[in-house]
């Protein structure tokens, strides 16, 4: 590095970025690195003069190595959750898969999975079991194609490693209003931190009490999608849309009520499937708010993602 250069912060990011998704992507590796040598190459505004762009490569990889090799312990997709109880109430297991996510995965910020455990859902059987059946059961009997079109959306965009809807909410939102590199790093993981606590949460509390879907307790319930391999409550669409639209609200005080209309919007879509209670959707949102809190109060620099 020539006297009086420096690494530019966008070459640290964009090289970051690239290895990243070059680990997750391998036959993708030509496009991202050709994306990174065309911001190289770009003419530099006359402040730049000075930057050293191979030195901001050089470090955005480095950080790349240390998170990746941090990711590959993180336990995600490895425990068991067991036999499923069999009995009144509980999920019903077609011998299949069982989807683990997040359970016994290592949080950023929480101490456990269990740490913010919803209480129970209503007693199977109860009269507010029954009426959030019923509920179900109504939209089920008179889903609109508008309901189809939002339940498929959501499906599609925030399932399993899908995390589609919430990334382009947020990119869109920083390029409206115009977000510096480093702020921009700095929302997207508070995001992805609060999401992926979210989906500790969930999963944990999914096994602990293995509740039935709505279509094993009601066969008439018809689903425009795919049940879910796993339990129902609480449901994890509401888990993360609950963390990261805390998350937004918070960098984005101005788009709060779009933000939080998303967010609802994303829960419902489950009963609009047919595949979720209410009550699964707002412990679900519960969950998410919490660790979308949790993560705006924490001081980023003791989350332990580097030697």
């Amino acid at each position: 590095m020539s006297a009086g250069a420096h690494p530019p912060v966008s070459a640290a990011i964009g090289a970051a970025s690239a290895a990243i998704l070059n680990a997750f992507f391998p036959l993708d590796v030509a496009e991202n690195e050709a994306v990174l040598d065309a911001q190289q190459s770009a003419k530099p505004w006359p402040g730049a003069k000075q930057q050293d762009f191979a030195a901001g490569e050089a470090i955005g990889r480095a950080i790349a190595a240390h998170v990746l090799n941090y990711a590959a312990s993180d336990r995600a997709n490895l425990t068991n959750p067991g036999t499923p109880p069999i009995g009144p109430g509980y999920w019903r297991w077609n011998g299949g898969p069982i989807v683990r996510g997040n359970l016994g995965a290592r949080p950023f910020l929480l101490t456990s999975g269990s740490e913010i455990r919803p209480g129970p859902p209503p007693a199977f059987g109860s009269p507010t079991y029954l009426a959030a059946l019923a509920e179900v059961r109504q939209i089920s009997d008179t889903r609109t194609p508008a309901q189809v079109t939002i339940a498929q959306y959501w499906h599609i965009n925030q399932s399993g490693v899908s995390n589609a809807a919430q990334n382009s909410i947020a990119r869109a939102l920083i390029r409206s209003h115009r977000v510096r590199d480093v702020e921009a790093a700095r929302i997207l993981f508070q995001l992805q931190i609060a999401s992926w606590d979210a989906l500790v949460a969930c999963f944990d509390a999914k096994y602990h009490y293995w509740f039935v879907r709505p279509p094993q307790a009601d066969p008439l319930i018809t689903t425009p999608i795919a049940m879910p391999p796993h339990p129902s409550y609480p449901g994890a669409h509401s888990c993360v849309s609950g963390a990261w639209s805390t998350v937004l609200e918070h960098a984005f005080p101005d788009q709060t009520a779009e933000l939080e209309a998303a967010a609802t919007e994303a829960g419902i879509s489950r009963l609009y499937a047919g595949i979720h209670y209410r009550f699964d959707t707002e412990a679900g949102r519960t969950i998410g708010r919490t660790t979308g809190a949790r993560t705006l109060a924490a001081d980023l620099a003791t989350v332990a993602v580097l030697p």
